[in-house]
């Protein structure tokens, strides 16, 4: 499992590319016809109820913008929040407020939208079911997105493709004797988890007794499901992934299974409504 931390210095980063990308390269021409002596209050309020997240980063958008702009937050990162809630109080020069608005309404929106779907899974998988997400994420936003999962109580998978070995069905295709592939991952495991996927209970049979340390049960019905688990559970820690969604976790969750993969907590996910009123 990995392990996301938000240094101040990523922030920071993060936000000078989100600004260049809006900015470059004659910055925002809209909001140059404004007077700049004009200073005002503007409140960042929710549309919707769910988690908030990425206050950090909306606060140093302005920051970057204008140091003399006032970023009071409302509600804590993390909290649930109704709809109408305000988040945070923005105070300063309206033409350097409006310039990082977008960015900074992007930021929240999209990871509350992660950390609001992720914790109806966690609150329906129950607590002994952990709920992970994938490497299904956005390119080069994969850092933002498993942050905001960790925020609505879900669980980091690996981060990258050197945290650890997956043997996947593709992996496995690639070889008729397959269970070779996985003793070559234990000969070569130096510290490394090794979790191997299965789709059937005549695979996991195949590979029971094996030193590896996560059976991955992909697209198995929960009659399966429960017999894979009573036959490992054990020995080795269980993982259901595949075609999982807010209609089924509760059933999959039951089977006793560890912890449960969902590529679309980052995948398709859909963001919190979020926006600034003057």
């Amino acid at each position: 499992m990995s392990n996301i931390l938000l240094s101040n210095q990523f922030i920071k980063s993060t936000c000078k590319l989100a600004l260049n990308e809006d900015l470059y390269p004659s910055g925002d021409i809209t909001s140059d016809l404004i007077n700049n002596n004009i200073n005002k209050k503007v409140k960042m309020i929710s549309n919707q109820s769910g988690i908030i997240g990425g206050l950090a980063f909306a606060k140093e958008t302005f920051k970057l913008i204008d140091k003399k702009i006032k970023f009071k937050i409302k509600k804590k990162e993390g909290s649930y929040i109704q709809k109408g809630n305000i988040v945070a109080i923005i105070e300063g020069n309206l033409k350097n407020i409006l310039i990082g608005e977008r960015v900074a309404l992007n930021f929240v929106s999209h990871i509350s939208g992660i950390a609001s779907k992720t914790n109806k899974f966690v609150r329906l998988a129950g607590k002994k079911t952990k709920v992970c997400c994938t490497r299904k994420t956005i390119p080069n936003l994969r850092v933002l997105q498993k942050y905001a999962v960790k925020l609505g109580g879900g669980v980091n998978h690996r981060f990258n493709l050197s945290d650890e070995f997956l043997i996947k069905d593709n992996h496995l295709s690639s070889e008729k004797n397959f269970e070779n592939i996985i003793k070559r991952a234990i000969k070569n495991k130096k510290r490394k988890k090794i979790t191997v996927e299965v789709d059937n209970l005549k695979q996991l049979h195949k590979i029971y007794g094996l030193k590896f340390d996560t059976v991955l049960l992909d697209n198995m019905s929960i009659k399966n499901l429960k017999d894979a688990v009573k036959l490992v559970k054990k020995k080795y820690t269980t993982e259901a992934s595949g075609g999982v969604n807010l209609n089924n976790i509760k059933k999959i969750a039951s089977t006793g299974v560890d912890r449960v993969s969902i590529g679309m907590l980052t995948q398709s996910v859909s963001a919190i409504d979020i926006k600034l009123e003057i």
